[in-house]
């Protein structure tokens, strides 16, 4: 029989662990795709004030940040890199002039990240000057080649995406004719599914989005998307942060109804804000040809060797020496308590809520309006009045079937911006969430002696002096950079990996100039004079007594008699698995395994006859 915790259905999930929450509810099946439309004109390789980067060579190392990401979050997501206003053309059959498609749609690899790196920087504009040159500019034709880009895959597409990146306002230079086609072009990938999005760069005298580039771009599919940005970029980190938010689709991990009251249900989406990245699993491939291993498990008979088919197993939880059997069915009946969804328990004052309530990352929450109408307005006013009371709204809540219910509190978050209106924070709600009465512990604090007032003193002042502005996106995790960084040189064949910095490394020498002289004032208020913080005052270990080797604990044999009282109880489990391999040995007991349970087993069977 199967232990119980060994059982898990294809639906059954486990709610408080954070790494099943990864698993998002896809809209519809498929993959996503991103073309970079890029400028090639001539404007685009002019350098900006104080010898900046030009806004070609910020558009390819914003390409290339983004064809690392991919290969390390979503590698089977497709790309594709085109650039328009060329002097050669490059496409199926010609067809498109001055249009250049130097990466077909496909997933990203380590040799497209090397054809970038070889567009950046002084020799890259060099390189692209010599391959694909600077010409006339048709951005219709160019739209129309990224549209048979997407007709051409015969894969299934979830999401279809579009940039632009350019630094002339009008690119046909004033051309009805051509400015007309390219909207009439755009108009129809729309209509297809794809979206289309403006990374427009900075150029001498502003970019004045209306002129051309208003009526091409999508508008924004929720009041969450980041919609046109008038403002252009004209920093490289401003660059990246917008194609972030584009790049990468916003998926929910579940759709559920919050329940108001009777009647009164609400469509929202949860959505993960913060999760715990760790290194990919290792694939084993086989030694001859490296080609993946598929792992299959089967179930056998110990006596028989015959297959197991899931019928013929049953679920067991062992409580007080007993083995409660159950099947499948009543294990799916147990485990279910509540239907998928939010429910509203009640609403408590802000201050209720304390920082060891939160038990992990909280979820966001913000209404679903296509699938329920009227969702986003019912769910603004119960933003805004929570907002305005400065209280919280209490939920049950039940992610997928099977799962066990959890309390959140959901704490309202109004919607920021910043100087170039674009939104910091979405408006919603975070869920927290909180324990049972089972999960809070009382501790036992030790008594230890209190500081006196001098002591502490001292030690606000050393706070004081240490104190900084703290944010956690400012923090990367240097194993895990080291360990991509190891990987991406292996794969681009360089010489030695790119060097990371770890900020989480205290900086001694900043903190001893902001300290001064207040640590050994502190130490000589704290410590005896005598004392010495590099010194180690482990307790020596004794001398063995024989030949220099520790004392061995003696066997200890037990009488069968005592075996078989075990055995009678029930408690046999109490006992350590050496004993019990010392009681197989003591009484002849042949054990095919050793898990704890094939020695009890055994024993039951050999005392029982």
């Amino acid at each position: 029989m199967a232990q119980w915790n060994d059982y898990h259905h294809e639906d059954e999930d486990v709610d408080g662990e954070e790494r099943d929450e990864s698993e998002v509810d896809y809209k519809s099946t498929g993959r996503d795709s991103l073309v970079f439309l890029v400028d090639a004109s001539k404007e685009m390789f002019i350098k900006g004030e104080d010898e900046e980067p030009s806004p070609f060579d910020m558009t390819m190392q914003c390409v290339r940040s983004v064809y690392t990401s991919k290969i390390i979050s979503s590698d089977k997501d497709l790309v594709a890199l085109v650039f328009y206003g060329t002097e050669q053309s490059k496409n199926p059959r010609n067809s498109f002039k001055h249009v250049y498609i130097y990466h077909d749609l496909d997933s990203p690899g380590a040799r497209r990240v090397q054809d970038v790196d070889g567009l950046r920087g002084e020799k890259g504009a060099q390189v692209a000057g010599e391959t694909m040159g600077s010409g006339n500019t048709n951005l219709g034709e160019a739209l129309w080649c990224c549209s048979n880009l997407y007709s051409d895959i015969k894969l299934r597409l979830s999401h279809k995406r579009l940039m632009i990146f350019t630094c002339r306002d009008t690119p046909h230079g004033g051309d009805s004719e051509r400015d007309r086609q390219a909207r009439t072009k755009a108009s129809d990938l729309k209509e297809t599914g794809v979206v289309i999005d403006l990374m427009h760069l900075m150029k001498t005298g502003g970019f004045d989005v209306s002129l051309f580039f208003c009526d091409v771009v999508s508008p924004p599919e929720d009041e969450a998307e980041l919609g046109l940005q008038m403002e252009p970029c004209g920093k490289l980190e401003d660059l990246k942060k917008r194609v972030r938010a584009k790049e990468m689709k916003k998926r929910s991990v579940a759709r559920l109804n919050l329940c108001l009251g009777e009647g009164m249900n609400v469509a929202v989406g949860v959505y993960i804000t913060a999760l715990q990245a760790r290194k990919p699993n290792a694939i084993k491939l086989y030694r001859d040809n490296n080609e993946p291993v598929r792992t299959k498990t089967r179930l056998y008979h110990t006596q028989t060797g015959s297959l197991l088919l899931p019928s013929d197993t049953k679920r067991v939880q062992v409580y007080a020496g007993r083995q409660i059997v159950m099947e499948k069915d009543e294990v799916d009946v147990i485990k279910k308590f509540s239907d998928p969804g939010l429910e509203l328990i009640g609403f408590k004052p802000m201050e209720r809520l304390k920082l060891h309530h939160h038990l992990r990352s909280a979820v966001f929450i913000y209404p679903e309006e296509e699938l329920v109408t009227g969702s986003a307005c019912v769910f603004t006013a119960l933003l805004r009045r929570c907002s305005v009371r400065n209280v919280f709204a209490l939920c049950k809540y039940t992610r997928i079937r099977n799962s066990p219910p959890r309390f959140l509190a959901l704490v309202p978050q109004r919607e920021e911006v910043d100087d170039g209106q674009a939104q910091i924070a979405a408006p919603g709600f975070h869920g927290i969430f909180l324990p049972y009465a089972d999960d809070i512990r009382t501790l036992d604090t030790p008594q230890l002696p209190t500081a006196s007032e001098p002591q502490v003193d001292k030690m606000k002042e050393i706070v004081h002096k240490l104190r900084f502005k703290y944010r956690s996106d400012a923090f990367e995790n240097p194993v895990l950079q080291q360990h991509y960084r190891n990987l991406e040189a292996l794969a681009l064949d360089l010489m030695a990996p790119e060097h990371i910095e770890d900020h989480t490394m205290p900086n001694v020498n900043m903190m001893d100039q902001r300290l001064g002289s207040l640590a050994q004032e502190f130490r000589d208020l704290v410590y005896p004079a005598d004392y010495n913080p590099e010194g180690k005052t482990g307790p020596k270990r004794k001398p063995a007594e024989a030949a220099g080797g520790a004392e061995k604990k003696p066997k200890l044999e037990m009488s069968e008699d005592e075996l078989r009282g075990h055995v009678q109880k029930g408690t046999l489990g109490k006992l350590t698995v050496p004993v019990l391999k010392d009681a197989c040995k003591q009484f002849g007991v042949k054990v095919t395994g050793t898990k704890k349970q094939e020695l009890i087993d055994a024993l039951t069977a050999q005392l029982t006859k």
